[in-house]
């Protein structure tokens, strides 16, 4: 039998399918003879709907029904759910609703006001046409700031929330008596996650009557609850699925409005109905990520030892709370504040702002590559005004090894770290010392080079309980369910790695499940890196488990005391001997004897704490000063991730992450003008990088196993995107400080940087 087990490189098995044109996404696989579904969005960014006029639309050719704020009364709850934060003064955050239709006002450009159900799409998209809105303008807020005319009643001077941690007073108190005090305005660009599968999704009416959603989701429990809460179903007449998925990156872990009007859709014509948005439709109404301005203080003493950090951040969530809006830039960036820093005297305050824009939510890292942005930032720039080096600074502030566990200002708790030994490596590594001879050489082609650095840490987010399901089917298979959703990641590969290792199932036996709420009762779902340790621990306590229930077994058959029964490699030994009865093979006499019993083995596990992934980027960035085009010529990654399930896998979720930060660093910006219209709403417009964007990226792993689980992973889906944004910013400026350019905002796109030298050039000939 080849073992392919944990810690190996294993080529993704899910990839065959994948590259062949087998995979099952939801717009393939919707049912046959579906109706479609055509939004009808406003055009414009605030007004009050004067009126509305769907009857032609409703007697256009094919078209089976025509759906509006009004048809959703006493059919479905026509608001959807969001969280929020406490404020600081103890209230909670604004409650505006948000409808799935809206009734009397738009609040953004793309807000669906109607939906029109039709045997075709071209149909659906004509009839659409003939719905007749009148729209009443109203002022339009577009300022990452609070003020202006009100989006909302419950929401002065559209304030969301108002929050903050940490002790304010020791704060200002630290900062008065500091040697140094570091000051930095920064600015966090809106993006858009842009998953090569745009959102989509169909609903039915199962032969049971039962209704079933398919969507191209993370997770389908949250959803299956809400449907049936907001359509006054039993959660039991409700099945929802997931299919392979093109990519969430954050942006498909929640609810949207579509997902309920085509399930209302479904129940009130009898059909099958699908929707999938175009990348047009998608620019205009995924969820955004990022948008926010922060001031980020620093206290350092004579010694430039971090004394107090303190930062204040505006944060914009659009037009209204996106389900977990709120959250991300307060409660998730909190997560991984002051960083791998030893710092205890610190004050985050976070304001939320409505603006006629796009709902904001989780992208990729989810306010954690925010927070570390931010602060990595700000080391770079104290180690400039400081006159020391920005490696050394970082250093000297590391929360030291033997300080481990450690617990942070924001209350988390560091399993485990060796923040200066990854550091060092990632020095060798990416050649520091080579680096002037680089310089020069860019020098020599008229190019301004620079270096930048990011040390991250991150937290792994979502529930720490996950749940496993081990079946041994007729056919000689063994299905392993899992309650996490796979976007390409390689779960169905890693999973098959876990359990083989731990159990001795052949590899090629194994059969993944996910995504199905009829066939797994509960599961987390995919988001906040947490996927293969949380599942990962469950898979290893299901099969520990099943080899518990099966011992019993095996000394029948054996025909020997549990005391002499050793369990290796898929089967029971009795010691000393080479008699041996495999799990397969007891599988099967449990099949034959009716043990029903041993077929199945299911649990949930809770893993005790969470894992902290860490790692240093070093990024060298070229400038042409002529054209202001700023390009990442080399990139090396140095990552503490503990135990690694896949070593291979895990280096692929590093390229990518890596990539939307350069993305996001270099090119990538939504642009809306004073009125709320987005100017950046096709590829013609918004620029995602291209490959000759990204430059190969050296990657290494220094790893310190977690002891907050008990394989020691630390998650790593993320941990790309939180280092990248700053060690190439941080290079970005470093290429052209000599050049008098004193400070940098992501995009660094061309006409932004060659504004920049342009300014810098002129003020220094006055």
């Amino acid at each position: 039998m080849t073992k392919f087990g944990t810690s190996q490189s294993v080529r993704r098995t899910e990839d065959v399918r994948f590259l062949t044109g087998h995979g099952r996404y939801v717009d393939d696989i919707a049912p046959e003879g579906a109706a479609f579904v055509v939004f009808v969005r406003s055009p414009v960014a605030h007004a009050t709907i004067a009126s509305l006029d769907v009857e032609e639309a409703r007697g256009a050719d094919g078209v089976l029904a025509v759906i509006t704020a009004a048809d959703l009364e006493g059919e479905l709850d026509n608001r959807m759910d969001a969280s929020v934060v406490n404020n600081r003064d103890g209230s909670r955050g604004a409650r505006p609703i948000r409808p799935m239709l809206a009734g009397d006002t738009v609040r953004y450009a793309g807000e669906a006001v109607a939906a029109v159900v039709a045997e075709t799409k071209q149909q659906a998209q004509d009839a659409a046409e003939l719905v007749m809105v009148d729209y009443d303008d109203l002022p339009v807020h577009m300022a990452t700031a609070t003020g202006g005319a009100a989006i909302h009643e419950t929401a002065p001077e559209n304030r969301a929330y108002d929050w903050a941690h940490g002790d304010e007073a020791a704060t200002e108190a630290a900062f008065a008596e500091a040697a140094h005090h570091v000051t930095l305005e920064l600015i966090d660009n809106r993006v858009i996650a842009n998953p090569m599968e745009p959102r989509g999704a169909y609903a039915e009416i199962m032969e049971d009557g039962r209704l079933h959603v398919s969507v191209n989701g993370q997770g389908v429990w949250g959803l299956r609850d809400a449907l049936a809460k907001k359509l006054g179903m039993d959660a039991g007449d409700v099945r929802v699925t997931n299919p392979d998925v093109g990519g969430g990156f954050g942006m498909k872990s929640f609810n949207y409005p579509e997902h309920f009007v085509l399930a209302l859709a479904a129940k009130q014509t009898g059909r099958a109905v699908r929707w999938m948005a175009d990348r047009g439709e998608g620019h205009m109404t995924d969820a955004s990520g990022r948008d926010l301005v922060t001031t980020a203080e620093a206290a350092f003493d004579a010694d430039h030892r971090l004394k107090a950090l303190r930062f204040h951040t505006v944060s914009n969530l659009g037009a209204y709370n996106s389900p977990y809006g709120q959250f991300i830039q307060s409660e998730l960036a909190l997560k991984v504040m002051p960083g791998t820093y030893d710092v205890q005297t610190t004050f985050f305050h976070v304001e939320g702002v409505y603006t006629n824009t796009t709902p904001v939510d989780a992208y990729r890292g989810a306010g954690r590559p925010e927070a570390i942005y931010a602060l990595e930032r700000l080391m770079d720039a104290s180690a400039r005004q400081l006159g020391v080096s920005p490696v050394e600074l970082r250093k000297k502030n590391f929360i030291p090894r033997e300080s481990f566990p450690y617990v942070t200002a924001s209350g988390e708790t560091y399993d485990v770290g060796d923040f200066a030994r990854v550091l060092e490596r990632a020095e060798v590594e990416a050649d520091l010392a080579g680096f002037e001879a680089r310089k020069a050489e860019s020098a020599r082609h008229g190019k301004y080079r620079g270096l930048g650095l990011c040390y991250y840490i991150e937290s792994i987010l979502g529930s720490q309980d996950e749940t496993t399901k081990i079946e041994f089917t007729e056919d000689g298979g063994v299905n392993l369910y899992v309650g996490t959703q796979s976007n390409g990641q390689g779960h169905e590969t890693v999973f098959a790695q876990i359990l083989h290792q731990r159990a001795g199932i052949p590899f090629d036996k194994i059969v993944f499940v996910q995504g199905d709420s009829d066939r797994i009762a509960t599961g987390g779902g995919t988001g906040g890196s947490r996927s293969v340790t949380m599942q990962g621990n469950s898979i290893n306590a299901a099969a520990d488990e099943m080899i518990r229930k099966y011992r019993p077994l095996a000394e029948e058959e054996l025909e020997v005391a549990a005391a002499d029964l050793d369990f290796e490699d898929g089967a029971f030994r009795v010691a000393g001997t080479d008699k041996t009865v495999t799990l397969m093979a007891l599988a099967e006499t449990a099949r034959q004897r009716g043990l029903q019993e041993l077929l199945v083995t299911e649990l949930e596990n809770t893993v005790p704490g969470r894992s902290y992934p860490n790692g240093a980027h070093f990024a060298e960035v070229e400038v042409d000063p002529e054209t202001g085009k700023t390009t990442c010529v080399k990139y090396t990654v140095v990552d503490d991730f503990g135990v690694l399930m896949n070593p291979m896998l895990a280096e692929g979720q590093v390229h990518g992450g890596v990539a939307q930060g350069i993305g996001q660093a270099i090119t990538e910006q939504v642009v809306y003008d004073a009125d709320g219209q987005l100017l950046s709403g096709s590829f013609m417009d918004y620029a995602m990088p291209r490959a000759y964007d990204v430059p190969w990226m050296d990657f290494h792993a220094e790893l310190v196993p977690s002891t907050a689980n008990e394989i020691g992973m630390k998650g790593c889906g993320e941990a790309g995107t939180v280092g990248a944004l700053a060690a190439v910013t941080n290079a970005a400026l470093d290429a052209v400080w000599d050049a008098g350019v004193h400070h940098v905002d992501m995009p660094i796109t061309p006409v932004r940087m060659w504004g920049w030298l342009d300014a810098a050039g002129k003020m220094a000939a006055e």
